[in-house]
This record gives C-alpha cells, sequence and structure tokens, in this order.
C-alpha cells in the first residue's frame, strides 16, 4: 500500500500589498535600510561603510530582520522584502577606489 499525501490548493494566496501590509511594517526604519542594501548584494562591510554604522551593527540588524521575517538568510529575507513591494536604493558606483 503507497501513501500518497492529499495535496490541497490554498484557499487565498496572498497579494504582494498584503504582504507588504504585514511584513514591511514589523522592520525598523534602520532594519529596512540594512535589508534593502542587503538586496543589492552588498556585503556587510558595503552596508555600513554606506549607512555610516559598523560591521557589528549591521549583523545586528540583519539578525533581527531574520526573526522578524521568520527567515534563516539574507536570500529569504531578499525574497521576502522584494515580493512585498520593498525598494531597492540605487547603487552607488564608487570610481574612486584604487586597485593596485
Amino acid at each position: 500500500m503507497t501513501f500518497v499525501p492529499s495535496i490541497r490548493p490554498m484557499s487565498h494566496q496572498p497579494t504582494t500589498s498584503e504582504i507588504g501590509d504585514h511584513v514591511l511594517p514589523r522592520l525598523s526604519p534602520r532594519e529596512t535600510e540594512v535589508l534593502a542594501n542587503a538586496s543589492l548584494g552588498l556585503s556587510n562591510g558595503e552596508i555600513a561603510e554606506r549607512l555610516h554604522v559598523t560591521v557589528h551593527a549591521v549583523k545586528f540588524h540583519l539578525a533581527a530582520i531574520y526573526r522578524k521575517l521568520g527567515v534563516a538568510n539574507r536570500t529569504s529575507a531578499t525574497v521576502v522584502y522584494l515580493r512585498a513591494g520593498g525598494e531597492r536604493p540605487a547603487p552607488s558606483w564608487d570610481n574612486t577606489k584604487v586597485v593596485d
């Protein structure tokens, strides 16, 4: 005898605005800034430099973001953020860095 789980369709698939209404307000303004910059693929150091905070502060905010969103990593947090209608900040192209 083979067990076949029954798959039931979700009765209601939340819309992007409904996700945004429930997810984004949970984040503080600074957490939202950190997550927006993380969505650009920036490292913790680059986010810290951009927001004029320490790397430790960025890690602290990311841990709070993961907890509030119920995710385990920055990729999952970024997916939730973007699906909720979060906007990415404009990338800053710093051409002043000299590479030897």
